[in-house]
């Protein structure tokens, strides 16, 4: 079984969806300390060529609060106005009337957990696009909070019964390919290739939001896109 854990992240950009479809199981780590200006609640669009960030408010967020303890800031009313920035910005894009309804549907959930708001985004869109990974927050099961870095994702492979973990590039310099191996566990880190395709005109923007690959792709399209990798 192969197994891969990241932080929940919103309208995540396509290597997070890479990663996703290439396991089996994909563990939201969300009892982990909240990060400030990271890509929990954020992320960018597409506006006149350039990457435009767009943000869901929180309510006391703080790196002193887990991720799961952390709620939306249901007083500010920016489910219609993030809505309306997709209209503006996507509604020439070839996919939007297929699409707009799915983001539609995701961003009127009405839930402020923000784990377990974009728990379900990941979900709605797994669905559309027919990844079958199964999704597990981390702070529903494992309970081994005692634990840190690098043994602390080791306990979950175990738990598991992973035999191959799968890592985001980033961390190759924090996982040791000796010590998994002392648990018969295959490690491996995923590089994202440079997943080209037409936009609005102009030069390419890489790397933004799901939500920019959705509008410019079919299903199909985005399926192949999602294939654009190399395991190290």
């Amino acid at each position: 079984m192969t197994l891969a854990i990241m932080q929940p992240y919103l309208f995540p950009y396509i290597g997070y969806f890479q990663l996703m479809k290439a396991v089996d199981t994909f563990v939201l780590y969300d009892d982990v300390a909240f990060i400030n200006r990271g890509w929990i609640n954020r992320n960018n669009l597409l506006n006149n060529g350039k990457a435009q960030l767009f943000t869901i408010p929180l309510k006391d967020a703080s790196q002193n609060k887990l991720i799961r303890e952390i709620s939306i800031d249901t007083q500010q009313k920016w489910r219609d106005k993030l809505l309306k920035t997709i209209q503006q910005t996507y509604r020439k894009a070839p996919q939007y009337a297929t699409v707009y309804p799915v983001l539609e549907e995701i961003l009127q959930f009405p839930e402020e957990n923000i784990s377990t708001y974009i728990l379900n985004s990941l979900v709605q869109i797994n669905t559309y696009l027919g990844i079958t990974t199964k999704l597990v927050p981390s702070s529903t099961i494992y309970e081994n909070q005692d634990l840190k870095a690098q043994e602390r994702i080791l306990d979950i492979c175990l738990q598991e019964k992973a035999d191959h973990y799968i890592n985001p590039i980033g961390g190759k310099e924090l996982y040791s390919h000796e010590r998994f191996a002392e648990h018969q566990i295959r490690l491996n880190f995923i590089r994202s290739e440079k997943a080209e395709y037409p936009q609005l005109g102009g030069d390419f923007v890489p790397w933004l939001s799901i939500v920019d690959v959705l509008m410019f792709n079919t299903k199909e399209q985005v399926n192949e896109l999602l294939k654009a990798y190399v395991l190290e």
